[in-house]
């Protein structure tokens, strides 16, 4: 009898299914119609998707997902902002490179990038109000930041080829936020000028600097949400370091219910195995403040062999579920249900 008790302290426990949490981003098709609408939100509740991210706000579609038990949340750009309203009336507020160019009437790389300068006050208090505006409508269950950020810096490698362009260095163009503002708000917390600095895109304080103004931004959208008993939640460069490298993004300090990093593995041109380094990287940072979803970019993949194997990586290691991005089509959806189902925690 000992012998047997003896044994059984010793055994590893059985492993147990973990209940997963999966995301769709999406854009809604107006032309959906209700039976549409019923049947699909139905399939991505059967897959084990629980929330769709909507890029634009439309009842219908945010209370038919509703219905089928998954959280409706909006998806909003946050600091790339290029209404036409605002672009006239406050191009004061439009972030400048080093070179001195506003985003205003100068973007960098593509027409539609046009950064907001997230040290203004004007521009915190213009953000707020938005998200507070959404959140109050009784059908959005919370709220998605996207382009939470300043521009790239840096590209994602792939990328590089597009635009006719090698960025083994910060270049002066695409290094931003160098308004007054900035540069008078750097000065009054270092007692530096930031134009009399040789190199200032090596300044680690000029770096910190940045990261502390989004991250002021993002807090302070939080407390609205958490104002609201809602849930914010964030679409992210791919880990802790790219982020903070190419986008001055600092996610990991951020107030947030979730996250999910966009590890785009053909973007960085990695490999699927790349998907768990990534999630690791961001899991280990996280420490447990908040679950990890790891946002997939469906065209990145070749097979849904392929794709199943990158969503395991994720889960396996230590993401909460998985967010699609492109056509979930049914072969992704089936996917989905055969990876979460293999995955033991």
């Amino acid at each position: 009898m000992a012998a047997s008790l003896h044994a059984t302290s010793l055994a590893a426990p059985a492993s147990k299914k973990k209940s997963w949490k999966h995301w769709v981003w999406i854009n809604p098709n107006h032309n959906d119609t209700d039976e549409t609408l019923q049947k699909k939100y139905k399939q991505y509740y059967e897959a084990g998707i629980r929330g769709i991210f909507f890029e634009a706000d439309s009842e219908v579609h945010f209370r038919a997902a509703k219905k089928q038990k998954l959280e409706a949340h909006r998806w909003m750009w946050i600091m790339n902002r290029g209404e036409k309203e605002l672009l006239q009336a406050h191009p004061e507020w439009y972030a400048r490179n080093r070179k001195g160019e506003s985003c205003a009437d100068q973007p960098p790389y593509v027409n539609y990038y046009r950064w907001l300068c997230p040290s203004r006050e004007e521009v915190q208090e213009y953000l707020e109000a938005d998200v507070r505006k959404t959140l109050q409508k009784d059908y959005v269950d919370g709220i998605h930041l996207d382009y939470i950020r300043f521009c790239d810096v840096i590209l994602p490698v792939n990328l590089w080829d597009n635009y006719k362009i090698e960025q083994t260095k910060e270049l002066p163009e695409y290094d931003y936020c160098y308004c007054d503002v900035c540069q008078a708000k750097f000065k009054a917390w270092r007692g530096e000028d930031i134009k009399k600095i040789q190199y200032p895109e090596e300044s680690l304080s000029w770096r910190l600097f940045r990261y502390n103004a989004v991250n002021n931004i993002v807090n302070k959208l939080a407390a609205v949400a958490k104002e609201h008993k809602k849930a914010i939640t964030a679409a992210v460069f791919p880990t802790p370091e790219v982020a903070r490298r190419i986008v001055r993004q600092d996610w990991t300090n951020w107030n947030l219910t979730g996250v999910c990093p966009m590890i785009y593995h053909g973007f960085y041109k990695e490999d699927v195995r790349w998907i768990g380094d990534a999630v690791t990287e961001g899991v280990h940072f996280l420490a447990g403040r908040f679950p990890l979803y790891a946002g997939l970019f469906l065209p990145d993949f070749k097979n849904k062999i392929e794709l199943q194997q990158g969503m395991e990586y994720a889960m396996q290691n230590g993401a909460g579920g998985i967010s699609l991005f492109g056509d979930v089509s049914d072969d992704v959806l089936a996917a989905l249900k055969r990876a979460s189902a293999a995955v033991k925690v």
